[in-house]
């Protein structure tokens, strides 16, 4: 089992970025799958997680709104867009599947001017 996770790096408040996560070493389409963060000195948060075919989508309140998690089952990746960032979304940005144990090595998300 092994996701990457990319698309990460510094951006500016009000601006966006989009998250990829490409899964490998499992059937993604049966996996739920979500997005975590973990900001310095925080514990790591869910911030948005998908069904297996994208019919239920969640959202940490910090976030609605504001990101927009999909998935594309014919290549195995999960993502997250993010607009209108803001300071307080600086972290490391994490996917996980539902039911798996592994984590992938996370992609550093900076917002700041």
């Amino acid at each position: 089992v092994q996701l990457v996770e990319s698309g990460g790096g510094l951006v500016q408040p009000g601006g966006s970025l989009r998250l990829s996560c490409a899964a490998s070493g499992f059937t993604f389409s049966r996996y739920h799958m979500r997005w975590y963060r973990q900001a310095p000195g925080k514990e790591r948060e869910l911030v948005a997680a998908i069904t297996t075919a994208g019919g239920t989508i969640t959202y940490a309140d910090s976030v609605k709104g504001r990101f927009t998690i999909s998935r594309d089952n014919a290549k195995n990746t999960v993502y997250l867009q993010m607009n209108r960032l803001k300071p307080e979304d600086t972290a490391v940005y994490y996917c996980k599947a539902l039911g798996q144990s592994v984590w992938g090595q996370g992609t550093q998300v900076t917002v700041s001017s």
